[in-house]
């Protein structure tokens, strides 16, 4: 890999570290389409490989800089990213077995829909038999809603599948689970899905790393420079969010999702 080239995945890293970590989708809904639109030779299984990489390096540092500020509904977190395991573990495995073609094309339709489904979502009141919370961030603002523990489980399951088999963390399908379909409050669920981020995508690059996945091609020094920006831009990231509303970040995501989907069904 040439200078130029580390240079730019550094700078793409940095810039998709800061955008996934406002939003909270943890940056692989865009950095898995602009891979596979660059590298359009490489295997879907290399090329989730390294975007799960830089998902988990993104998550890990993102969550680090929520939990700061007191956002993350670490109980919650921790039951949700534990049923997203078996999922991340087998979307990992499956992907090797999906032709280029018709991967690029299950890659445009998912995000498209999740698009579609953010920007016509109708608010959910807050459940009144799940658990509940409340929680104090570094501003002093109080944020009490209820979780249903058990659906988000089972939302989960299939988030860690989809998530790993298209190598885009997941996040942009979590925040709006956990906003429109669980009522947790969207800062707190871009918080959250962050932390549940950091567990899924460690689950799918021990997957790929078992798979040899990061030792085709310039995978490992990809993923190693990818790595090192988005570690960089999750902290601004997370810095931003404070000083962005909850409805703007979703406007943000629906955004980014047609836009990528559109592009990468043009090359399909």
């Amino acid at each position: 890999m040439s200078p130029l080239a580390a240079a730019l995945l550094l700078m793409l890293g940095v810039g998709v570290g800061a955008a996934g970590t406002l939003v909270g989708a943890g940056g692989g809904f865009l950095l898995a389409p602009v891979l596979l639109l660059a590298y359009p030779h490489d295997s879907p299984q290399t090329l989730t490989s390294i975007s799960l990489a830089a998902v988990w390096a993104n998550s890990s540092s993102g969550s680090l800089a929520y939990r700061r500020r007191r956002r993350i509904d670490v109980r919650s977190g921790l039951v949700f990213g534990a049923a997203t395991l078996p999922g991340a573990v087998a979307g990992a495995v499956l992907v090797g077995h999906v032709p280029r073609r018709a991967f690029d094309a299950v890659m445009a339709v998912a995000l498209a829909a999740a698009a579609v489904w953010i920007a016509l979502r109708r608010e959910r009141p807050h459940d009144r038999r799940g658990t509940l919370r409340e929680l104090v961030d570094r501003d002093g603002r109080v944020w009490r809603y209820r979780v249903p523990l058990a659906r988000g489980a089972l939302y989960s399951i299939l988030v860690g599948f989809a998530s790993s088999f298209l190598g885009i963390g997941g996040g942009v399908f979590h925040v709006p689970i956990l906003v429109a379909g669980l009522g947790f409050p969207t800062h707190v669920a871009t918080a959250t899905s962050h932390f549940v981020l950091a567990q899924m995508s460690a689950a799918g690059v021990v997957t790929h790393v078992l798979q040899g996945s990061y030792g085709v091609g310039h995978g490992l020094r990809r993923s190693l420079v990818l790595a090192a920006g988005v570690t960089v831009g999750a902290q601004a990231g997370a810095h931003w969010s404070s000083r962005v509303s909850g409805q703007l970040i979703e406007r943000l995501l629906a955004l980014g999702l047609v836009l990528v989907s559109v592009r990468l069904a043009l090359a399909v």
